[in-house]
């Protein structure tokens, strides 16, 4: 995926027509669009073949089971049309292998959690983000997920894992991260939901914030 906006998506809509007329929109102003379960649940797993017409399509299913599990679930998303996969990485790397032997297959990508954007993720995740970020590198994933309300952690994974792989961030906006924190701390892309897709204006929106990222490179 290429570097154009360093903008991506999360489009947490429910309403199919809502979804693709914000795609319609955006497009041009973002690399690709987070899709994940909400969207997906109400509108069904078609609606990744529809938003790809307008950019990539990354598929937030958090996938976190058994290998075989995970490699039948990725391999729907796949043929469904994403370009990406994002997974749990805590299930351990035999689990992570099988996606991302998988997406090379496909040529496709996998971006693997490290921290989640929540407060509370940090009960539990913040202990084992580090060494599912060199279990997420040594396994050559395309990427990882690091939180955007917590730059200095998104500097850190960053230090982790080197320059090979690149780094998604979530939380920007109504979680109260910064499109430009995020990626002066090493974040090769912001990701961002409800600042967007609530606008009244999405395209403005969206150009705005891309407009804020490209200050900060």
């Amino acid at each position: 995926m290429e570097k154009n906006t360093r903008l991506i998506l999360a489009l947490d809509v429910l309403n199919r027509d809502e979804a693709i007329k914000i795609a319609q929109d955006v497009a041009g102003n973002v690399d690709a669009i987070k899709v994940g379960y909400p969207l997906v649940l109400a509108s069904g797993l078609g609606i990744i073949g529809e938003l790809a017409k307008y950019a990539h399509i990354i598929a937030d299913f958090k996938v976190a089971d058994i290998p075989n599990t995970n490699r039948l679930i990725c391999e729907q998303v796949f043929d469904a049309g994403a370009d990406a996969v994002i997974v749990q990485g805590f299930t351990g790397h035999d689990s992570l292998k099988i996606c991302v032997d998988l997406a090379r297959e496909r040529g496709k990508d996998v971006f693997v959690v490290t921290e989640m954007s929540h407060p509370g993720a940090l009960d539990l995740m913040q202990d084992a983000g580090e060494a599912i970020a060199r279990m997420a590198a040594n396994a050559e994933a395309s990427g990882v997920v690091a939180p955007a309300t917590r730059p200095e952690r998104v500097k850190e994974i960053r230090r982790i894992i080197g320059d090979e792989i690149a780094i998604i961030s979530p939380g920007v906006g109504a979680q109260g991260g910064s499109a430009s924190d995020t990626i002066k701390a090493g974040a090769d892309w912001a990701i961002v939901g409800r600042s967007i897709y609530q606008s009244e204006d999405p395209a403005g929106a969206a150009a705005e914030i891309v407009r804020e990222i490209k200050e900060a490179v």
